[in-house]
């Protein structure tokens, strides 16, 4: 663990920021996800607005950004965990996420970004991302001690709320301004600035256990092993399988059904990101309160019941607008005592030696159900309507607590 003293003029921030090492990791991080939430809008939008986009495409655009979790987690985590600097493989990911995105504008003005472009850019991003995720959370355990998971996740998933305040109100701006492709440029610079403080930060790294091959079955055995990472990862894997379905086509029912313009849309939901602050700023104090483990529970029950709002919404715009808006402040508020909580529970459960497999191992699972209900939800999209698809997403979702509930879970009061 590396620390860093703070000097007097830092004695206002919370004590973790105040370890230099940590506060870079948080800053880059932070300055990131604000640049994902406007590629979060900004690619599906140019998708729907320039390309003409149907659900089928919508669907197809979404799994390509996810397929590389399905088809590369589990060997990128077996892979790093026999690598003794995961932090240099951060930054190179960082950097290959950025040089993709800057592709889009190029294509753009050169008159040859089409769809199959789009998709090529989502799988290049999505590829970079998971060797960057299988590698992060050693890097996160060799920051922060275990007495600091919940608040170190807390200010992680702040940041993370934060962005969505800032990066949709921006991606939406940005796109009515100068364009999707060009609203992606933002993000590229965010990779880049994050690739830059990642470089910077001081850390032991946890020394790699020598073995044979890649061990990629460690990390699913120890998945279904373990009650609580069974349980968790049967959950979540549920949840991302129907929530999954709702987010490949909630962009094209708010724009085309609902006649909600992309600089309202951002700017709404930007508003709306406030109940993931409010949750994010007191995940850790409810934790503390009620048990580490009731509240992951709570997270799954929060996170996707709001949402039924979206297409129950009807009548005059301004009562559209409220109940979108409320849908995201609620479910956003669910999403970040959910992960917050999930978070500290997965690392404090995890060994070091098994920590990257483990993590392709969950995001191979977690993740890589994704693009399949992204594709499902196109499917159901086009054959029984975008309404009727959000209606079974939405309440599927809340199937993810089912797993919980016979688990240790719910009586973990503390990690």
């Amino acid at each position: 663990m590396t620390a860093t003293a703070a000097p007097e003029t830092r004695r206002w921030l919370p004590p973790l920021l105040r370890q230099t090492p940590f506060r870079r990791y948080w800053t880059g991080q932070s300055v990131s996800l604000i640049g994902d939430q406007i590629t979060e809008l900004a690619l599906p939008l140019f998708a729907v607005l320039v390309a003409q986009a149907g659900p089928a495409e919508m669907g197809y655009l979404t799994a390509a950004a996810l397929a590389p979790n399905l088809l590369f987690s589990l060997l990128f985590g077996g892979w790093a965990d026999r690598r003794p600097y995961k932090r240099t493989i951060m930054v190179v990911a960082d950097v290959g996420r950025a040089v993709a995105l800057l592709a889009v504008p190029v294509l753009y003005l050169l008159d040859a970004l089409t769809m199959t472009q789009l998709y090529l850019v989502a799988f290049t991003v999505g590829t970079f991302s998971v060797l960057f995720e299988v590698c992060r959370t050693t890097l996160f355990v060799s920051l922060v001690s275990r007495e600091d998971f919940l608040p170190a996740n807390a200010l992680l998933n702040g940041s993370r709320a934060f962005s969505s305040v800032a990066g949709a109100s921006a991606g939406g701006l940005l796109v009515r301004l100068v364009g999707a492709p060009f609203a992606l440029l933002l993000d590229a610079v965010s990779f880049l600035f994050s690739a830059v403080m990642i470089a910077r930060v001081e850390v032991t790294e946890p020394t790699p256990v020598p073995r044979r091959g890649l061990g990629l079955r460690e990390g699913l055995s120890f998945i279904a092993r373990h009650p609580v990472m069974r349980a968790a990862v049967s959950a979540s894997t549920t949840i991302n399988l129907f929530n999954y379905m709702y987010g490949a086509l909630v962009v094209l029912y708010v724009t085309t059904a609902l006649h909600i313009t992309p600089d309202v849309l951002g700017l709404g939901l930007g508003l709306a990101a406030v109940g993931a602050l409010l949750g994010a700023a007191v995940a850790r104090r409810l934790a503390d309160r009620f048990g580490v483990g009731p509240m992951y529970v709570f997270g799954y029950l929060m996170f996707p019941a709001p949402l039924i709002l979206i297409p129950l919404a009807h009548g005059p715009h301004w009562l559209i607008l409220t109940m979108v808006f409320c849908a995201e402040f609620l479910s956003g508020f669910g999403v970040m005592v959910l992960d917050t909580a999930g978070g500290s529970l997965q690392a404090s459960v995890i060994p070091d030696e098994l920590r990257a497999r483990v993590t392709g191992a969950h995001r191979t699972i977690n993740y890589g159900i994704r693009p399949i209900g992204a594709v499902i939800g196109g499917a159901l999209g086009t054959a029984l309507g975008v309404r009727e698809t959000l209606w079974i997403a939405t309440i599927g979702s809340l199937a993810g607590v089912l797993w919980l509930i016979t688990s240790p879970i719910p009586r973990m009061r503390r990690l």
